[in-house]
């Protein structure tokens, strides 16, 4: 289980930083960023871990008492995404740097450190540290994975609405088999990513 070890070392004002929605085919990547102003209370730890870890309900029961911790003033949280036009612009990466960026930006202060999930360091306006795994190390980042993933998952729901037929609420836009064959017989809709092989090689084969 995560715990707040990394913070406490650090000392000062520590984001928690994580992303959700690399693999997809459709949709944007989310980012968020969460900094607790003090160590998390047990009952909320105790909710807390890398959301993939985590079934829906879990994650929106945590989801939902992160928010309750926001209004209580005991954390901070932000959130930032790039959308499937700048992912096919700037490329994923890219693009998911974009996203931490945009949510680091939008914390009410900037944190004097942010702990990022990852191997690759995201240009931010702090110092970062990237912890390979971070989302079951700490704290912060595994609160951070919680947020964006319900984030996301909610956008892609609502995106299920606009644009029936491709199935997003169930798998958010990653590559089900579902989802492929639904993109073969519809096409692209304007929240596929260009620039992913499968999309691109299913409307080459819609048009053959």
């Amino acid at each position: 289980m995560p715990d707040y070890s990394l913070e406490r070392e650090a000392g000062g004002r520590v984001a928690g930083v994580d992303e959700v929605g690399r693999g997809p085919l459709a949709g944007p990547v989310v980012a968020a960023a969460v900094v607790f102003r003090t160590a998390p209370p047990d009952d909320l730890a105790r909710l807390l871990d890398d959301s993939k870890k985590l079934d829906a309900a879990r994650r929106e029961t945590a989801c939902v008492a992160l928010q309750s911790a926001a209004r209580a003033d005991l954390l901070d949280f932000a959130l930032g995404a790039a959308s499937a036009a700048e992912i096919g612009r700037i490329n994923i990466l890219r693009a998911t740097h974009l996203a931490m960026r945009r949510a680091v930006l939008r914390l009410p202060v900037l944190p004097d450190l942010a702990l990022v999930d990852g191997n690759a360091a995201p240009g931010l306006p702090c110092a970062v540290r990237c912890v390979v795994k971070g989302d079951a190390t700490s704290l912060s980042i595994a609160a951070a994975s919680i947020i964006a993933k319900v984030t996301r998952d909610r956008a892609m729901a609502r995106l299920d609405r606009r644009w029936p037929g491709y199935g997003f609420a169930r798998h958010a836009g990653y590559p089900t088999p579902q989802h492929r064959a639904a993109l073969l017989q519809l096409g692209a809709s304007p929240h596929h990513r260009r620039g992913f092989a499968p999309v691109d090689q299913l409307a080459l084969l819609r048009t053959s």
